[in-house]
């Protein structure tokens, strides 16, 4: 199959934009004086067809309301550890990815509802997200590679990050919106955010804003580098503005948004300027490998170099229901960003990386036929990413990627079946040395859930995805202080393949509830970073390819004590080894835990153990990570102000016991343990 991306995308987008505005058009027309009522609350979710969990085939995460309150941070990695299966990456407080199954990177995909996030997260863990978590209104996760319909490269998982950018519905009293402050001790963490959508007739417009100021963070008790994190700070201004028009079969609209952030990042080590590689070796200095006399006496030890951020970014969002005889629904996502981010050293930018993309997706869902209904379209990126200064690892690039995608379902009984296909190619361009490369490839998923008895849903599901190379995989060559690693890429990778089987059994009703999933994903040319050799806490890295198997388990049960009482017992492993022996590095530990949660009145609240298992299973030249128990605490208040405003008081407590904890995931965990005891307040307003 052979397409180009450019004319392919442009043309898709020029008919899906002009078939929303004509249809919306001829609605505003047809109906001049027709009231506009408020319209059921459009989500294009990661399942496709906004299935509900229940239907899921595959094991799916849902964090809104007083849940997704009580559980945001500053990152989004940080947000979602802890629910069953996902970990985070965490450098510093700045910076943190999920970590899904023990695959991270390009291998998680982040979405901003239903659109792909376009930052430098993918590159490296200490780029952050470009997504804040204060500002969504619910977070979806799917884990594994069923979601082809958004990548086959997501072999990991998608987290889809639902927010209110681009207004879908006209307010029923003609405004609507939030605004929420919140304190943090263990940082000196001051936030606070707003979001406000008002519109009349056809047109809404929706605005929002927040502004973190967070300092070095204290980590648990008996750490040996003192009580703080050097350049753990987090400093995050984040605004956007939106217009829609709205009518009864549905919404055109855009968004601009921009956001900016000023973290440090710990752990930098300026003893290792000047490595360089003499073949499979590391060299430092002189032959010895040990005169670093001289940088370090140079820079200081406690400079700690700082990441300045910003990224722009405009997005085209539009639903048409009924756009068409046979079809539900026609629905766009665009978007152009534009980011940048400087590494500042000693007062002067000593690396800039930029990624400046486009992206697009069309989708039609259409109307059951012979009992099937589903979802077709097509994806298109266009992605030029460029580092320039001290750092400059990878040379500029320029990523081309198209996909088609078909998502079909059908019901008969108690069963519910679902198939997906995906075609997808890519062209990565060197632009530096001229060197091209190009994959293409298929991906397919099959599954079932059925539901043998009320409350109990039983689901099995199979998929082979393939994952092309990223540009950093084919083309890194350099020193990466940031995570202590000299890497290289190879322009001879291959494309990996994945083969999932999942299987789960939920029950949903009753007075126990439970869910358990167990997985077997092995993929062949799997690409990872092989670490050669090691100097002083330098690696050189080496991207690789062999086969490789991940297996699991993630469960949650729980039991209702009494009308307003209820235990849950919960827990992960994943076993992640090269099918010719070995560990892959950074596979997240066993976690298993125990949490109480109550209700009374106005109040809810939980409280919660969780016990991490010591990480003994490395890879070469990896040390393993002792294991942790942390204890946790929730609580909220819900009332209302004499005019009927609803209000919300909430407490969030993490480690009160104060333990020094590492994270197995991080590539600087000695130089950043987890946070210590740390207690956030914060107040929210609903109007």
């Amino acid at each position: 199959m052979q397409y180009t991306s450019h004319s392919f995308s442009l043309t898709a987008a020029a008919w899906a934009v002009a078939l929303l505005a004509a249809a919306l058009g001829r609605e505003a027309q047809a109906q001049p004086q027709q009231d506009t009522a408020a319209l059921p609350e459009v989500t294009v979710s990661a399942s496709g067809l906004q299935l509900g969990s229940s239907d899921m085939a595959t094991p799916v995460s849902v964090l809104e309301g007083d849940e997704l309150v009580r559980r945001r941070t500053g990152t989004l990695g940080e947000t979602l550890d802890g629910e069953p299966g996902i970990h985070a990456s965490h450098f510093g407080a700045g910076a943190s990815r999920p970590v899904i199954r023990g695959m991270d990177g390009p291998r998680v995909q982040v979405l901003s509802d239903g659109a792909e996030v376009q930052d430098a997260s993918t590159v490296s863990p200490d780029h952050a997200v470009v997504s804040e978590p204060l500002l969504a209104r619910q977070v979806e996760v799917l884990r594994g590679p069923s979601a082809l319909i958004h990548g086959g490269g997501a072999i990991g998982g998608v987290v889809n990050v639902l927010d209110s950018k681009v207004p879908t519905a006209i307010p029923q009293k003609g405004y609507e919106g939030s605004a929420e402050l919140r304190l943090g001790s263990a940082a000196g963490e001051k936030t606070g955010a707003f979001q406000l959508t008002g519109g009349a007739g056809h047109l809404a417009v929706h605005v929002e804003g927040l502004a973190r100021d967070a300092g070095d963070y204290r980590v648990g008790s008996g750490w040996e580098g003192g009580r703080k994190v050097p350049g753990s700070f987090n400093r995050t201004d984040a605004g956007s503005l939106g217009l829609s028009w709205v009518g009864d079969q549905g919404y055109l609209g855009v968004a601009y948004t921009r956001q900016t952030a000023r973290y440090g990042l710990p752990g930098h080590n300026h003893s290792f300027e000047g490595c360089h590689t003499h073949g499979d070796h590391l060299h430092c200095g002189s032959h010895d490998g040990h005169d670093h006399g001289d940088e370090d006496h140079a820079h200081g030890a406690d400079d700690v170099p700082v990441v300045q951020l910003a990224s722009e970014r405009w997005d085209v969002r539009g639903e048409l229901r009924k756009p068409f005889a046979g079809f539900a629904a026609l629905r766009l996502r665009a978007g152009v960003t534009d980011y940048q981010h400087d590494e500042v050293e000693d007062g002067s930018v000593a690396t800039t990386f930029r990624n400046k993309a486009h992206d697009l997706r069309v989708e039609l869902q259409h109307e059951p036929l012979a009992g099937w209904r589903g979802v077709f379209g097509v994806q298109a990126t266009q992605r030029k990413f460029s580092a320039e200064g001290e750092e400059a690892y990878v040379q500029p690039t320029e990523t081309r990627r198209t996909g088609l995608f078909l998502l079909e379902e059908y019901q008969w009984q108690q069963w519910r079946f679902a198939a997906a296909l995906r075609h997808e190619r890519q062209t990565v361009d060197a632009l530096a040395s001229g060197l091209s490369n190009s994959h293409n490839g298929a991906s397919a998923s099959l599954s079932a859930v059925w539901k043998f008895t009320p409350g109990y849903a039983l689901s099995a599901s199979w998929t082979q995805a393939r994952r092309m190379p990223t540009a950093e995989e084919l083309y890194a060559k350099g020193l990466h202080m940031a995570t202590s690693t000299y890497e290289r890429g190879d322009p001879n990778l291959k494309p990996e393949t994945a083969q999932s089987i999942d299987l789960a059994l939920r029950k949903t009703a009753g007075d126990t509830t439970f869910g358990v999933s167990v997985f077997h994903n092995r993929v062949k040319d799997y690409i990872y970073g092989r670490t050669l050799d090691e100097l002083d806490g330098l690696q050189l890295l080496q991207y690789s390819q062999a086969d490789a198997t991940f297996t699991g388990l993630e469960a949650q049960v729980r039991q209702r004590l009494s009308r307003n009482l209820g235990v849950t017992l919960f827990g992960d492993v994943v076993r992640a080894r090269l099918d010719a022996g070995g560990n892959l590095p950074r596979i997240p530990a066993a976690r298993a835990g125990l949490r109480l949660d109550a209700h009374w009145q106005a109040w809810e609240g939980q409280v919660e153990w969780v016990q991490v298992a010591r990480q003994g299973r490395v890879a070469d030249f990896e040390s393993a990570t002792p294991g942790y128990g942390m204890l946790n605490l929730g609580l909220t208040y819900s009332s209302r102000l004499a005019n009927g405003t609803p209000w919300q008081f909430y407490v969030q407590g993490r480690n009160l016991t104060d333990r020094l904890a590492y994270a197995h995931t991080s590539f600087i965990k000695n130089a950043a343990p987890l946070m210590g005891r740390a207690l956030s307040v914060g107040v929210r307003v609903s109007f």
